[in-house]
């Protein structure tokens, strides 16, 4: 007869023996609002081909203006992909490539923006860093600087959902996301335009094009046509946590960022479906 005594510590859970597919379990455990890992970061997306495609003129400015908001605000800067990406997207598709092989190439592209705009920044100590970085140790990084630089990108690579010959979770998706699962303060989007349209300014309607002031993600899902966001986005904004709302602002006015940072409505703001604290 075994006369040891029985020392293994059992962990009581409700989770220890059931599937986590299981609704009814998880919900009691899952349900509550997430934390807030960095409830003072501001995330700024700026885009690839709207702001970085169009060189010193639209640049300079831009840095300029995020230098003079370091003293106010700490900030994560994500840079999206521009016309090389389309590029190479252009003949990755042309090669047969599958989705999951495209997106990585799109991301490259975000990446050596992100890198122009760290060493435009570089003698405010700021720096581009990868995504692993970002996951694991930008609390480090923004302890010694106010701000860094990476990639909007989000790192589906060859996980992308094969449900479309293009990547459709692209840099506004990853912006978002990544602003979310931190718990930032806010997320800010620049564009080349005002904010969100009735109809594309610049297409065939554009003379009746006009200005959303604010938009649920839902009711701007079902607006056809061009967007100045990733759909993508607005299917991810249905299960927001922590961002409440997105606003869209136009880079090329001095300015607009700035009040944007400091939670003035100087664009197009898109609402989601984050809880109410």
């Amino acid at each position: 007869m075994n006369t040891t005594p029985d020392t293994i510590k059992h962990v009581a859970s409700a989770l220890a023996h059931q599937t986590l597919l299981n609704g009814a379990i998880t919900n009691p455990v899952a349900g509550v609002r997430p934390m807030q890992l960095l409830p003072w970061l501001h995330v700024v997306k700026i885009g690839g081909r709207s702001i970085m495609d169009r060189g010193r003129d639209a640049i300079l400015p831009m840095v300029e203006e995020i230098r003079k908001l370091l003293p106010e605000h700490r900030l994560l800067i994500l840079t999206g992909a521009g016309i090389r990406a389309r590029h190479l997207m252009r003949v990755g598709l042309d090669l047969g490539l599958p989705v999951g092989s495209l997106a990585p190439l799109a991301a490259s592209d975000a990446g050596q923006n992100g890198q122009i705009l760290a060493e435009l920044l570089a003698q405010d100590f700021v720096s581009y860093v990868e995504k692993p970085t970002i996951s694991s140790q930008l609390a480090i990084h923004l302890a010694a600087a106010r701000a860094v630089v990476g990639s909007a990108y989000p790192p589906y690579h060859h996980h992308e959902f094969p449900t479309s010959r293009i990547p459709v979770h692209r840099a506004d998706t990853g912006a978002f996301l990544l602003a979310d699962a931190l718990g930032a303060a806010s997320l800010t989007i620049v564009e080349d335009v005002d904010g969100v349209y009735s109809a594309d300014p610049n297409g065939p309607e554009g003379k009746d094009a006009q200005l959303i002031g604010e938009v649920s993600y839902a009711d701007l899902a079902k607006q056809p046509g061009t967007l100045p966001v990733d759909r993508a986005m607005l299917e991810i904004m249905a299960n927001a946590r922590h961002i409440h709302s997105v606003q869209v602002v136009n880079g090329l006015v001095p300015g607009r960022l700035t009040a944007a940072l400091r939670g003035q409505h100087v664009g197009t703001i898109i609402r989601t479906a984050a809880p109410r604290p």
